[in-house]
């Protein structure tokens, strides 16, 4: 009787399972017909790249601005609201490794996505761009200015992770300390279904006190994010944190270019003064801005954020004119 019970509850819990990797996959799909790609597709090393670029154009004013999104984030992040503020100057929008539209790197770690992008820089022919990253993408950014400095003329850094966190941020929580399997099983099954649940901590946390904005699910690709290889990629990117990050903290100090860093009092996702103030202490010519935002400037507050990088490209285009020198 025991195994006949059994047998049944197994069954029904692989249908079940099957049934949701069915969803998903036709959600898979519907997400990216709705949001199809807004760039063009580059090989990097073997890897295929998603971006956006505006091109080189007469009369464009130096540097080119390189914009690094964050964790579940991609390029529509920038076109949304802020891309467009900077008509002067070749633009360039790229979706992460394993993010967007973007393969994944070999091991997704923070200094293989670096080494990618820094290829990517190389093959456009970009010379010491100012490379804006929000969040996660402020990571890739500091990881890029360290160990490519050749490649970077100057950070502006909007709401960055700098600092490894004890305690993971409420709207990731799900993705820290499980299993590669346990992330793929749960990505196919019920993780795209949850992550749409709970749009409400999308709203209350990570844009609070700003408002999230309209058309954020479609025109600023969030849907993108709950896609099941987004959700198992961000799990990589957070896996690769204590690798890596109390290692680049050691060397913020080495750092010799222009730095700006953007944080709002209200972030609830990154701990402003951990990740902004402290991280200022440690770099050397960093210099905070604050407001009274939260986490997602780039769309929720567009003309603050423009304002910011604009002082920023003003400590910038001295140097790349001078030839790279302070």
């Amino acid at each position: 009787m025991f195994a006949t019970v059994l047998f049944w509850v197994v069954l029904w819990w692989l249908l079940a399972l099957g049934a949701l990797a069915i969803f998903n996959l036709i959600l898979f799909r519907f997400v990216e017909a709705l949001i199809p790609p807004a760039g063009r597709f580059m090989d990097v090393g073997g890897l295929r790249l998603h971006l956006v670029d505006t091109g080189q154009k007469p009369g464009h004013a130096e540097p080119p601005i390189v914009f690094i999104h964050g964790l579940l984030g991609q390029l529509n992040h920038f076109t949304y609201a802020l891309a467009s503020r900077f008509p002067e100057r070749r633009v360039v929008l790229i979706d992460r490794p394993g993010s967007g539209y973007s393969q994944a790197a070999h091991s997704q770690s923070i200094k293989d996505q670096a080494d990618m992008i820094a290829r990517a820089i190389e093959q456009l022919g970009l010379k010491k761009p100012l490379v804006v990253g929000h969040s996660f993408g402020g990571t890739i950014a500091l990881a890029l200015a360290l160990d490519h400095p050749d490649k970077v003329g100057g950070l502006a850094l909007i709401a960055p992770l700098t600092q490894l966190m004890d305690t993971p941020p409420k709207p990731f929580e799900a993705l820290y300390g499980r299993g590669s399997f346990s992330l793929w099983l749960g990505a196919w099954t019920l993780g795209p279904l949850v992550t749409l649940m709970r749009s409400k901590v999308t709203r209350d946390v990570v844009f609070a006190p700003d408002p999230m904005p309209p058309g954020y699910w479609t025109k600023a690709g969030g849907l993108l994010g709950a896609r099941p290889p987004a959700l198992v990629h961000a799990a990589g990117d957070i896996v690769a944190q204590p690798r890596e990050l109390p290692d680049m903290a050691k060397r913020y100090g080495a750092l010799d270019l222009p730095i700006g860093v953007l944080f709002g009092a209200g972030d609830g996702v990154l701990d402003p003064k951990v990740q902004g103030a402290d991280f200022c202490l440690m770099a050397c010519g960093a210099i905070l801005t604050r407001n009274d935002g939260g986490h997602m400037p780039p769309m929720a507050r567009p003309e603050e954020t423009e304002a910011f990088i604009r002082k920023t490209l003003d400590r910038v285009a001295p140097q790349s004119a001078a030839g790279g020198l302070r």
